[in-house]
């Protein structure tokens, strides 16, 4: 799994140290990654070959010529750039990733399981409060239904 938050620098030669933990045989990352602009937010996305192809089974499960489909093969595998890690665990990040995201000199990547994000600095920090404040009201809704449902037990179904 891509697990953690870390800063890293972009080198002049836009290359990109990931982090070893993030470099395994177990998700599918041990040689090289996976990258394409996100379609969530404004960074890359990126993983090993369990990620590929968990967008792939998803692009095969939808109608042949949908628009939904064709929006999902442009996406992920048009914009898509396999990249190869160097002896020292880099990747040399293309141009036009860079300017997709919009990265600077200090970048943060972000893992997420199954996958991990590529972010430009400033745009993390506003992106995370935003997340911080999901999750809590997502946790706090998730424990007035449990306490309601647990009540509703306890009260004889009512």
């Amino acid at each position: 799994m891509f697990l953690s938050t870390v800063e890293k620098q972009l080198d002049a030669k836009r290359r990109l140290l990931i982090p070893q933990d993030f470099r395994t045989s177990e998700n599918g990352a041990e040689h090289a990654i996976f990258v394409f602009p996100s379609i969530e937010a404004d960074c890359l996305e990126a993983g090993g070959d369990p990620l590929f192809a968990t967008y792939v089974e998803m692009i095969r499960s939808l109608p042949f010529g949908s628009e939904q489909r064709s929006a999902l093969e442009w996406q992920v595998l048009g914009e898509q750039t396999r990249l190869t890690f160097d002896g020292g665990g880099r990747v040399t990040l293309p141009e036009s990733l860079i300017q997709d995201a919009g990265l600077g000199e200090t970048v943060v990547i972000v893992g997420l399981g199954d996958r991990f994000q590529i972010w430009n600095r400033e745009a993390w920090v506003a992106r995370r409060a935003e997340r911080r404040q999901m999750a809590r009201s997502g946790v706090a809704e998730l424990g007035a239904l449990r306490l309601a449902a647990q009540l509703k037990v306890e009260g004889g179904g009512s």
